[in-house]
């Protein structure tokens, strides 16, 4: 029961994923206020990236569950192939609320597929990014539906650089996106992270906040993790501790 209660007392994470050059490093320092990585070296030549709240020492965790300390100046040496996951620590708001896992572009060549599968398995929900301009390819939608039928409902599809489309095409896009993705995921949103970060850190910015999609988002983000955080205390309520033999019964519905 102790476990159970533990699991259920864990911050919700959500991974960020996507076909490469989907917008997903932009993304993520637009929710952490900062950049952490080279963009570049994030999208290409790393394992997912686990960030979390605190101010820990980052260090690699390894397929058979070892773990070694890690200097951030010598990225390159981080094997891809072998490695469970990068964790990182820093004191970012966002991540009082929920861990995020930066993980490579599904579409990455040099990428093995199992890297980002196991890395949708640590999640509790997904922000799945599609790049406007080419939303919702068949390749992202296979890829996709491989991954545990459990994500859907706390995830979000969200169609990165609307920037790039006129208002008439943003709409368009949604409509199809929605149409053929929209029972895969929670919310369908149409987003722009960089006027989404010209709009926050600019005075009077209202209208460009909202064309940006900025607001709907986060309201959608903290509205999945939410419902994360009701699912897993639904979930504990079904165990009770058994009086009379160790470990656990479901209790009655």
């Amino acid at each position: 029961m102790q476990r159970l209660r533990s699991w259920s007392q864990r911050k919700p994470a959500i991974a960020l994923m996507g076909e490469f050059s989907a917008g997903k490093s932009t993304l993520l320092n637009f929710l952490l206020r900062r950049e952490v990585l080279p963009t570049q070296v994030t999208a290409t030549q790393l394992p997912p990236v686990w960030l979390s709240y605190g101010t820990a020492d980052p260090y690699i965790m390894y397929n058979d569950g070892t773990r070694a300390a890690v200097d951030l100046n010598r990225l390159d040496d981080i094997p891809v192939t072998g490695t469970r996951f990068l964790r990182i620590f820093m004191e970012a708001d966002i991540l009082e609320a929920m861990d995020l896992i930066d993980t490579p572009g599904i579409s990455d060549p040099n990428i093995p597929p199992e890297v980002w599968r196991h890395a949708a398995g640590y999640a509790n929900g997904v922000i799945w990014c599609t790049h406007a301009t080419q939303a919702w390819r068949e390749s992202e939608r296979a890829a996709w539906v491989s991954l545990p039928e459990r994500l859907r409902n706390t995830s979000l599809l969200l169609v990165t650089r609307a920037d790039k489309l006129g208002e008439k095409d943003r709409q368009k896009v949604l409509r199809r996106v929605n149409r053929e993705a929209g029972s895969l995921f929670a919310k369908s949103i149409l987003f722009s992270a960089l006027d989404a970060i010209r709009a926050r850190d600019t005075a009077g910015s209202d209208d460009l906040w909202a064309k940006s999609g900025g607001e709907k988002f986060v309201d959608a983000l903290f509205e999945a993790t939410h419902d994360i955080i009701k699912n897993k205390k639904q979930k504990l309520k079904k165990y009770k501790p058994n009086q009379n033999t160790p470990g656990i019964q479901i209790a009655a519905q």
